[in-house]
């Protein structure tokens, strides 16, 4: 995975349990401050959750912006929160993995494939939720093994 779109200042490890709110407000919030979108996006993300659900299967959530939003993403960024607490998402769903995503033009759909193809198998999400450092993340997000 492209460095400029994924690499260690994205991803935060063991952070505590909080509300899907605030999660989705912290994972905006990162792209924001790494330079991928502009603070209006996180509006989006907001937006985008309460209009439906980002939270995909697998203890996995895709918090993401609103299409009208898109003209606020300087550039595509994927950012990842670790919650081994979980994070509740509603109906019984509880997301340990929170992958935020901010893509431009149809990079986003690309992102989304890869990660989908990784988080379909529980195997990863588990190794994504115990994960011990952020370089093994970004191998388990690439696809390759720890």
């Amino acid at each position: 995975m492209d460095q400029e779109i994924f690499n260690e200042n994205n991803i935060e490890l063991n952070l505590a349990r909080e509300s899907k709110s605030a999660a989705i407000l912290r994972a905006g919030e990162l792209l924001r401050k790494n330079g991928y979108v502009r603070s209006e996006y996180l509006e989006g993300m907001a937006k985008r959750e309460q209009s439906l659900t980002t939270y995909v299967g697998n203890g996995v959530a895709i918090p993401h912006g609103l299409p009208e939003y898109i003209p606020y993403i300087l550039k595509s960024g994927l950012v990842m929160l670790q919650y081994p607490e979980g994070v509740d998402f509603g109906e019984g769903n509880t997301a340990y993995v929170l992958i935020g995503i901010a893509g431009k033009d149809d990079e986003h759909l690309e992102l989304l494939s890869t990660i989908a193809l990784v988080c379909q198998d529980e195997e990863n999400v588990t190794r994504l939720k115990l994960a011990l450092s952020k370089q093994e993340i970004i191998q388990i997000l690439a696809g390759g093994d720890a």
